[in-house]
This record gives C-alpha cells, structure tokens and sequence, in this order.
C-alpha cells in the first residue's frame, strides 16, 4: 500500500476524493451474488491517483500502478512485493496469480490497479480478472477517459464490473479545499481562486501548481493575502505549452 505524505495526511475533501472512497465502500458492502469489479476512469490531471492513494490508506487497499513496459511476469511480480508473498524466483506466472488470489482471498483487502490502460498489453487484463474470480475481494482498475470503452472488448472483465465512476473536472470548492494546502498560510483572494481555476482548465494537478505558485508569489513579495491586483500580469502554469520563441539575430 502507498503511504501517504503531506497531501494525504491533511485531507482535502476534493470531488473527485470523496468519489473513490465512496465506489470502495460500495464494493466493500456490496449484496452477495453481486460483482466486485469498478472502474475509475478520467482525463490526465483530475487527481485519480491522488484519490486512489487516500482511499488505499483508508481502506488499506493495495495499491499497484502500472508502468509502460510492464510484462504479465512484472505485473505478477509487483503484486507478489505489495501483497508481501516471497515465493522465490522459479515460480511462474500462473502459480503467482493464485498466489495472489489466494492472498486477497483471505485478508479481502480491495486491490486498485492504476494505470489500467496497460492491462491491454499482453492481455494482462484477464490476469486482473483472474485474480479478482480467485479472491472475491475488490479490484479496481483505474485509467484514462477511454478505459471503459476499451473494456468493452472483454465482455469477461465487463460484465464483472459493479459500477463505473468518472473523475470529475476540478472546481472552484476543489480550489479553496486545495488552497491550504499548497498556498498554506496564504490568503488566496476569491477573484483569484476562479482565475486559477480558468488557466488550470479545471485540471486538480495545474490547480496544485498555482496554488504553489501563488505561495512563492506571495513570498518573494511579503504578502500574506494575494488577489488579482495583487498578482497583476504574473504567468500561470498553462494547460497549453508554450509557443516557440523567435530570437534577433
């Protein structure tokens, strides 16, 4: 399970928090009979892993994200490390998910697979099912905004989903719940916090860095209370990249 730093220890009731551990919860306390499958789904920068990461310590789910060149055999292997099982090097693939299984099975921990997307390599996705039919304990697969389309093609893992949750864009309650924490002891003005919503496009991850920006802002200048007049032609971290800059020769 991912521990959690500062962020996570000072909750901040975002949406899109609040959210997750609300899907946990109906999974954890779901009918008997009923599947125990989610999704979590959304756009890049809406706070999924951060919202994954406080429900994990809540619930003290394990917590496993996904890398880009993963094989099945580096899926099974990282599981195998979070859920604490030393079964040597020899063991195959398949050993490992009943392994795993029948890890899950017994302490019924929730299981959040993040950056789902790369389940689709390799098929790894069927060895999310697997463990979830060998453990009955929750799986949830966290990706992008096209996850749940993708799983339409595996009617085996889709049908086995209880519910599908999408990431909500940041607003302007998400800006003043982060506000404390990464502009702390800054009095970020009203004004402010809806322009910093705008240039953020509603994304939590750039709404954090200008909150951080507005901190630093407010330092370098000796202010403990910043609004518009206050931050005056100042740059926000975009959402678009920079153009290019053309240089006098």
């Amino acid at each position: 399970m991912t521990q959690a730093p500062g962020l996570y220890n000072s909750f901040a009731p975002l949406g899109n928090v609040v959210a997750m551990v609300e899907l946990v919860m109906r999974l954890q306390n779901r009918t008997p009979g009923l599947p125990g499958m989610a999704t979590y789904y959304g756009k890049s920068g809406l706070g999924k892993t951060t919202a994954a990461i406080f429900a994990g310590n809540k619930f003290q789910a394990h917590h496993v994200e996904l890398k880009s060149r993963w094989t099945p055999r580096h899926l099974c292997e990282q599981l195998m490390a979070e859920l604490g099982i030393d079964a040597g090097k020899r063991v195959t693939v398949s050993r490992m998910i009943d392994m795993i299984a029948d890890q899950l099975g017994k302490t019924r921990r929730p299981l959040m697979i993040d950056e789902a997307d790369y389940l689709f390599r390799h098929d790894m996705v069927e060895i999310a099912r697997d463990i979830y039919e060998g453990s009955g304990a929750p799986v949830i697969l966290i990706g992008e905004e096209h996850l749940p389309k993708k799983l339409e093609a595996y009617e085996r893992v889709h049908g086995r989903m209880l519910d599908w949750v999408g990431a909500q864009p940041g607003s302007l309650d998400d800006v003043g719940n982060l506000a404390p924490i990464y502009a702390k002891g800054i009095e970020v003005g009203a004004d402010l916090q809806e322009e910093i919503l705008r240039a953020s496009r509603n994304s939590i991850r750039r709404i954090s860095s200008n909150l951080a920006k507005v901190k630093e802002f407010a330092a370098t200048n000796g202010l403990r209370r910043v609004g518009l007049s206050e931050w005056g032609n100042t740059e926000f971290v975009q959402a678009s990249a920079p153009s290019g800059r053309s240089y006098a020769v």
